[in-house]
C-alpha cells in the first residue's frame, strides 16, 4: 500500500432489518450516517405502503433519494448561476 492511500473502513450497518457490511475510504461515522438515512427512508416508505415487496421498497427508496439528489443539484446549479451573475454584474 502506498503512503498516500487512504485506509479502507469496513462497517456493519443495519438497513431495513438486514445487516450489511459497507466498505469505503470515508469515515466509519459517515458510512453509518448514510446507512441510517437509507434505513429511515425505507422505514417511512414501508410505513405508508406496508404491502410493498422488499424489492419494490428498495427500488422506490432509491428513486426517492435520487429525486432528492437531482432537486438539490438543480438548486445548486441555479445558485451558482445567480452567484456568478451577481459577481460579474
Amino acid at each position: 500500500m502506498s503512503s498516500g492511500a487512504k485506509p479502507i473502513n469496513r462497517v456493519k450497518v443495519k438497513i431495513n432489518g438486514e445487516d450489511y457490511y459497507i466498505k469505503g475510504t470515508v469515515s466509519e461515522e459517515y458510512i453509518k450516517q448514510v446507512a441510517q438515512y437509507v434505513d429511515r427512508k425505507m422505514y417511512n416508505l414501508e410505513k405508508n405502503n406496508p404491502k410493498l415487496s422488499r424489492t419494490h421498497l428498495a427500488v422506490l427508496t432509491a428513486i426517492n433519494i435520487t429525486d432528492e439528489l437531482f432537486k438539490l443539484k438543480q438548486e445548486y446549479d441555479e445558485f451558482l448561476t445567480a452567484f456568478d451573475r451577481d459577481t460579474k454584474g
